[in-house]
């Protein structure tokens, strides 16, 4: 379960987020500026929302009210940048590895590095460096990366703008077959509606920090 009820005060308007999500996708959707990224952030820790209340896995994260704002480290998220921020001096292996959480985290998943690039077929890639790989398969990379932090939210910033029409059908098929096996909430910012329609359990559209339109999808009417 993902909860979130906050303001942020940006430049030139006010962002209203109003968010609960149990599993699935959600598809936060609109042009640059609309306040999609911030939304992450704030979420992740990154950003200090300016009042509300943030509660993941049942856990509050961060609240206005109670003076709570959990470290980043200690969120249990999981953050794939648009641009993947992978380390360009680690092989695929040791930028997947970085994810893995500190020994001694509260955790139902044992996972190893070796299961992870399995699951992603990137496991022939692990030797591997940044600039060897490909974008479809960078993409993976930071994906199994945020996934050894054993999340209990998955976010995802524009992973596929970035790739050609193939390769981005491909994963956005991966990422639902990630999130089908996880059972875990995913949110994913995209500028295209048609990925927000293919992926979204749910979709937010944004405009000047506000929510324009919230509309459930039914993904069996969509194949």
């Amino acid at each position: 379960m993902f909860k979130a009820n906050f303001k942020k005060k940006l430049p030139t308007f006010e962002l209203n987020v109003d968010i609960t999500l149990d599993q699935g996708i959600l598809a936060l959707v609109g042009h640059s500026g609309a306040g999609k990224t911030t939304i992450l952030q704030c979420v992740a820790g990154l950003q200090t929302p300016s009042w509300g209340e943030i509660n993941i896995g049942g856990k509050v994260v961060f609240s206005s009210e109670l003076g709570t704002n959990v470290p980043i480290r200690n969120r249990r998220i999981g953050y794939v940048f648009q641009d993947y921020a992978l380390f360009p001096h680690m092989t695929v292996e040791k930028n997947v590895l970085y994810g893995k959480p500190k020994k001694g985290s509260a955790s139902d998943k044992v996972l190893t590095v070796l299961s992870v690039l399995e699951m992603l077929k990137i496991d022939h890639l692990r030797n591997r460096y940044p600039h060897q790989i490909s974008g479809g398969e960078k993409q993976r990379v930071a994906l199994a990366r945020a996934l050894m932090t054993e999340p209990e939210l998955l976010l995802l910033d524009e992973p596929l703008s970035a790739l050609d029409q193939e390769t981005r059908g491909t994963l956005q098929q991966e990422l639902l077959k990630v999130q089908a096996q996880w059972q875990i909430p995913f949110v994913l910012v995209t500028h295209d509606l048609q990925e927000a329609e293919m992926l979204g359990d749910q979709i937010i559209k944004l405009d000047q920090g506000r929510q324009e339109l919230v509309r459930k999808l039914d993904k069996a009417q969509l194949s």
